[in-house]
């Protein structure tokens, strides 16, 4: 099958999934054992109490359509980048918002990534391109023979990209030759989305389509040891759709990871095997806060565990179906978007509701956190500088 015909694929059955989440269920905020709530439609928001307040420092607006939520900020210095699917790539003052330098290289397929002087950048046609911070100059392009659908992961020597073929590819960050590559299995079936790779300690972590979680040295790509996020167990294509989306998340000598129809997921990266397990579907890395490990589902169902115990704390379906961002921690709080551009703040101890703003007529994809000040993406690529 062409890389065209399976992209094409991917997006049916990504069309496919967002309507069969669409009509999940569960339960209102709760503590493990209470009674259940049936509902197939987006869960009404409920009044608040206010106690936290959302201030829109600025915003800015590009084009195009952030379909999959792999358009995300980028940071340097006092410096926001940031690119659009239609291939604008510009850099911002991050305190004003104003346009510092800006460029175009065509429809790219996944947004930027910044770090050691440079930008990295993917188009539609299979091309990375690596830019200068300093004034946007392209500095080297080579086509990887797939899109890169995620941010790549930068370090002194190397940039690290995965394809939606399943490859995961090093190119040398001073020309962009290729030092090495791993190639996945991949699935009959996939979901049109990819995790980004993750460099920790000379090791760079990988999640794939295929459920499993891999870890390759650096400098070499050769691979240390791998692991199952979750197995197949269902009895049709669609129910063994088991992609992992989520970047692997690094912590205390852990790293969480989860799947979609699978699990969340410890590694002991010591022991170099899985140490823990609960059954989940997600799109999103889980979030460790204020000693929790909080999880957003694939139906917008929060759950939660201590992370010393692992055992359960509070769950929340209060947004269930309103297809939730992913969570962000910021101030203290866990900070998520929804699909009619509502921004929520959320107490970690207890999982109530605590602040709201509607920032936006279409739905947040994409948030993350840069130190007292967060960043909200939507739909239609409008980028938004807020802080509580």
């Amino acid at each position: 099958m062409s890389i065209q015909n399976s992209a094409k694929k991917r997006y049916t059955i990504f069309i496919l999934l967002a309507f069969l989440s669409a009509c999940s269920s569960t339960s209102s905020i709760k503590f493990w054992g209470d009674d259940e709530i049936d509902s197939d439609e987006p869960r009404a928001l409920s009044n608040i109490s206010f106690s936290q307040n959302i201030n829109v420092r600025w915003y800015k607006s590009f084009e195009g359509e952030n379909a999959f939520s792999n358009f995300t900020p980028a940071f340097s210095s006092q410096k926001v980048y940031f690119a659009d699917s239609t291939g604008n790539i510009k850099s911002l003052d991050s305190s004003s918002g104003e346009i510092i330098w800006e460029q175009n290289f065509g429809a790219l397929s996944a947004g930027v990534s910044a770090g050691f002087g440079v930008l990295v950048a993917s188009d539609t046609s299979g091309n990375v391109i690596t830019l200068d911070q300093e004034n946007g100059k392209m500095l080297w392009k080579i086509n990887v023979k797939g899109q890169v659908l995620s941010s790549a992961a930068i370090n002194p020597r190397f940039v690290i990209v995965k394809t939606d073929s399943g490859e995961l590819i090093a190119l040398n960050k001073s020309n962009g030759s290729i030092a090495w590559s791993y190639r996945s299995k991949l699935p009959a079936l996939t979901i049109r989305g990819s995790s980004s790779p993750v460099i920790d300690a000379d090791q760079v972590y990988a999640t794939f389509d295929n459920g499993r979680m891999g870890v390759f040295d650096l400098n070499t790509g050769f691979p240390l040891w791998d692991g199952a996020i979750s197995y197949v167990s269902g009895t049709s294509e669609l129910e063994n759709i088991i992609d992992s989306d989520s970047n692997p998340l690094i912590e205390g000598g852990y790293v969480y990871a989860t799947n979609y129809q699978g699990n969340l997921n410890i590694f002991d990266i010591a022991q170099k095997r899985s140490v823990w397990q609960s059954k989940s579907s997600s799109f999103y890395s889980p979030l460790l806060i204020k000693g929790l490990i909080v999880l957003v589902e694939s139906n917008s169902h929060f759950r939660s565990f201590f992370a010393k115990t692992l055992e359960e704390s509070w769950s929340s379906d209060i947004y269930n179906n309103r297809q939730l961002s992913n969570p962000i921690s910021n101030s203290g709080f866990i900070i998520i978007g929804d699909f009619e551009g509502y921004i929520h703040i959320i107490d970690p101890v207890n999982g109530k509701t605590i602040g709201r703003k509607k920032i936006s007529k279409n739905p947040i994809k994409t948030l993350i956190s840069r130190s007292k000040n967060f960043y909200a993406v939507d739909e239609t690529f409008n980028l938004y500088a807020l802080n509580i």
